[in-house]
């Protein structure tokens, strides 16, 4: 199944089922509202279909909380090798993530504003899951069971306070939490059955990044180190995974310009548009606002 979040001619955001092209409204409040009532219940309760062209793509949930992993290895080399080190062997131990801001999250078509404090503004190229059903101490091979959905994650960055401030030790914080952006769609995992490769929420789907309709970043989430029922059983370790939480992958490899650039740029600038295709997810498409 596809579901979005939509505005309505009556500038309402509704959840929708998205199928055959079209989005039907569904009677809940929110995504967090559909996910507690289950896929079975909400198409169900389907309203009619609006007219085509209707309905502006929004962002595809609010999170309850927004982590983000470091799971590709190809990505994690590059950006070690860029600052100049190793990747740390703790790395190879257990998945590692950081919690960024679920308050200032966009959607497909929104305008990403350019932070007044930096000049080194990344896109990132990830995929994202919503947790459906609550859980803690999950095991990775029952990781697949508490998934609502994935869709696609543009984790922005803004690399010279990122790089800043990780010299401290406490990971990014302002070099990431002015912009996350979701969507266009959530996709359940059986909607991708056909492409899964034996490893829990991983699936073989390709992906890909253009900046002013030019492809920059190539790669596929079948190449991801840490699965995600691995990165589920880590997140839950003595901690409750609730409905509506979000945890994005970690960028996959050549999915960013640090890795492309070897950390030096050029950067993003005002007004360029940066969209991220994956397979059966669709194209989250951003431009880049004015500097403040």
């Amino acid at each position: 199944m596809y579901f979005a979040t939509i505005s309505t001619p009556q500038n309402k955001s509704v959840p929708a089922l998205f199928k055959d092209g079209l989005y039907y409204p569904l009677p809940y409040p929110d995504m967090r509202a559909v996910i507690e009532a289950g896929t079975d219940e909400v198409v169900r309760c389907a309203l009619s279909p609006l007219p085509m062209g209707e309905g502006r793509v929004m962002a595809v949930i609010r999170p309850t909380t927004l982590r983000d992993a470091y799971a590709f290895e190809q990505h994690v080399k590059t950006a070690n090798k860029n600052r100049g080190r190793d990747v740390p062997k703790e790395w190879y131990d257990f998945p590692v993530f950081y919690y960024t801001n679920p308050h200032s999250i966009f959607g497909p078509g929104d305008e990403i504003p350019y932070p007044p404090y930096t000049s080194a503004l990344d896109y990132e190229l990830e995929i994202a899951i919503i947790i459906g059903k609550a859980g803690m101490n999950i095991k990775p091979e029952e990781a697949e069971k508490h998934i609502f959905g994935y869709t696609i994650f543009n984790d922005w960055s803004a690399r010279d306070v990122q790089r800043a401030e990780m010299k401290v030790g406490l990971g990014p914080a302002k070099g990431k939490d002015f912009a996350s952006s979701l969507g266009p769609l959530i996709v359940t995992r059986e909607a991708l059955a056909d492409r899964a490769v034996g490893r829990a929420g991983v699936y073989d789907l390709e992906m890909r990044a253009r900046v002013n309709g030019v492809e920059m970043s190539r790669g596929n989430l079948k190449d991801i180190f840490w699965s995600f029922g691995e990165i589920i059983a880590r997140a839950s370790e003595s901690a409750m995974l609730q409905p509506g939480d979000v945890i994005g992958s970690g960028t996959v490899g050549t999915g960013c310009l640090l890795e492309l650039t070897k950390g030096e740029g050029p950067w993003l600038k005002p007004g360029d548009v940066v969209e991220l295709e994956v397979e059966r997810i669709g194209i989250l498409r951003n431009t880049i606002g004015r500097k403040a």
